[in-house]
């Protein structure tokens, strides 16, 4: 079948369920998958769909009827111009998240030593410590997350993109200490409340894992508490904490970080112009 003449079958299964800017995306998408692009085809247009990428097409079409994740169906995604490997038992990387790596990129320029600790608490896929350590060649980078499986995918992604990471699993609520110093703690944790669960995608809901998205109403700031308090004590002096948070609570993680004495602290937004993200330094 011509390429231009699936993707009005494309369009067509699929009007139902997406908008069509996202229909025509997934399109883009799957044909990048296999090395083609839109002036590829606008330039010739008699470019046949092989029998496997036609397979390929019409599994795609079968799991996105099922608002499955683009991401899932092709294993794969894009984060900070790296290749991820992502599954079921990690989130998939937001565009949003690239902003926080480049913060801690952009701060960590000015740090005087050759060498530098970063610790990515919660790695899930890995994409924040394998990105940080692509873009600080002379740092040690330690990774830790309580799912064996998601340490599995960052393992294979680390070796995918030609990164050392020190990956561990452990329970964060249950650490007393850490057996580091580091320079840099950052995490992304579970923030979502309970609450707002009917305000998420119903894909996201059926496939990403809530493990790793929802904490509960009564204390949503569990994870940032328990890594604060750690980071108090396993940070160097000038350390670096941040956080990715949820959008709702930015007064409430000010005050937390304030509570454990930390200075220099900073709110910012994502570019969907929401508190998305803070920072702190820990002084003494």
């Amino acid at each position: 079948m011509l390429a231009k003449t699936y993707k009005t079958v494309f369009i067509d299964e699929l009007k139902n369920l997406y908008p069509l800017q996202e229909i025509e995306s997934f399109y883009k998408i799957i044909l990048k998958h296999f090395g083609i692009n839109q002036i590829d085809i606008a330039l010739n247009p008699s470019i046949e769909l092989k029998n496997e990428e036609l397979l390929f097409f019409n599994n795609a079409l079968n799991q996105l009827k099922k608002e499955i994740p683009i991401q899932y169906i092709l294993g794969e995604t894009k984060f900070f111009g790296l290749t991820f490997k992502v599954d079921k038992n990690v989130l998939i990387p937001r565009p949003e998240t690239e902003e926080l790596v480049q913060w801690i990129i952009d701060d960590c320029k000015n740090q005087p030593k050759d060498s530098i600790k970063i610790l990515d608490i919660g790695t899930g896929s890995g994409c924040i410590a394998i990105s940080l350590a692509k873009n600080n060649p002379h740092a040690q980078v330690y990774a830790f997350d309580i799912s064996s499986d998601a340490l599995k995918v960052a393992q294979k992604n680390a070796e995918l993109n030609n990164i050392t990471i020190h990956f561990e699993k452990i329970n964060i609520l249950e650490t007393t200490k850490l057996s580091e110093q580091f320079d840099v703690i950052v995490s992304n944790p579970p923030y979502v409340r309970l609450q707002e669960k009917q305000l998420i995608k119903k894909n996201v809901l059926a496939n990403e894992p809530e493990i790793a998205l929802f904490v509960d109403d009564e204390n949503p700031l569990i994870f940032y508490d328990k890594i604060a308090s750690l980071a108090k004590n396993h940070l160097t002096k000038n350390g670096q904490l941040y956080f990715e948070i949820n959008q709702y609570l930015g007064n409430e993680m000010i005050q937390l970080l304030k509570n454990y004495q930390f200075k220099n602290i900073e709110l910012k937004k994502d570019f969907y112009e929401v508190d998305r993200m803070i920072k702190a330094t820990h002084l003494q």
